[in-house]
């Protein structure tokens, strides 16, 4: 159990330097001059060594949350990831943004959400799916396309929030997909419809969030993923796959991922670190 706690922690400080990595080469990016959808936008980004350094560490970092999935229920598993906001808190010290008292409460309380939920934890959900859940996940992820393209149209005040809602319940089917493979050998993957529902999702979920935060605000855009990657998984986990607490723990465990999630909102600013700044801020 622990393991797989270890695991996800791994993936959500790999996910939070790269997210740090990723925010740099962001900003010397050109955003273009359409104001919808454009996939161009990762083609443009991928010429920037930093994002590609940041890509490898999610491609880690995806495989150990792959491992913690299949250890771990998604509850715990989609809370530790939203822990990353954390890593990217502190990692961006180091481009020169001070975190203030209120921000270091927040890591703090993302570390003790955590250990609630590591303490609460039972093995992963054992219940069985077959290929209509694996169908209805790969139609889930054509209607969440369509909402995607239609929020890039949408004005601006509806815009940031719904793409940025967009792109967390995409990686919110990534990460429920990556837990129904049932292995990890070749065959079973080139067969298997999760496995294609995983790249589909997470490429989407990339492009959606990417122009969220190109074109709106950082803090709108990254606490509505966080909440999209989150709740959703952890319900789908809990009514329909099994996922479980110890007997007698179900009070701790949603005490846990409330207050994992509620501090990570909390830090949903650093989504992308402000990298312009000519000096430190403190926030009150």
């Amino acid at each position: 159990m622990w393991w797989g706690l270890l695991c996800a922690l791994g993936a959500a400080i790999a996910y939070g330097v790269a997210s740090v990595m990723q925010s740099v080469a962001a900003k010397a990016t050109d955003t273009g001059t359409g104001t919808g959808v454009d996939p161009k936008l990762l083609v443009r980004v991928l010429k920037q060594w930093k994002f590609v350094l940041g890509l490898s560490l999610d491609v880690l970092g995806f495989v150990a949350q792959i491992a913690a999935l299949h250890v771990l229920p998604l509850f715990v598993v989609q809370a530790a990831l939203a822990a990353s906001l954390a890593v990217t808190a502190v990692a961006a010290r180091f481009l020169g943004v001070r975190l203030g008292t209120q921000e270091w409460a927040a890591v703090a309380v993302v570390c003790a959400g955590l250990a609630l939920l590591g303490a609460a934890a039972e093995s992963e959900g054992s219940d069985p799916v077959g290929l209509g859940f694996r169908l209805g996940l790969i139609g889930a992820v054509a209607v969440l396309a369509v909402a995607g393209i239609a929020a890039g149209k949408a004005s601006r005040h509806i815009r940031t929030p719904a793409l940025g809602l967009v792109a967390g319940l995409s990686f919110g089917v990534v990460a429920i997909a990556g837990r129904i493979i049932p292995s990890l050998a070749p065959l079973d993957l080139l067969t298997d419809p999760a496995t294609y529902t995983v790249a589909v999702a997470g490429g989407m979920a990339m492009l959606f969030y990417a122009t969220a935060l190109q074109r709106g605000s950082v803090t709108t855009s990254t606490a509505m993923m966080v909440l999209g990657e989150t709740v959703f998984p952890s319900l789908v986990g809990v009514l329909v796959l099994g996922d479980r607490t110890r007997p007698g723990f179900t009070v701790p465990a949603i005490a846990g991922f409330v207050l994992a999630v509620a501090a990570a909102l909390a830090l949903a600013r650093f989504g992308e670190p402000d990298t312009s700044e000519t000096k430190p801020t403190v926030l009150p």
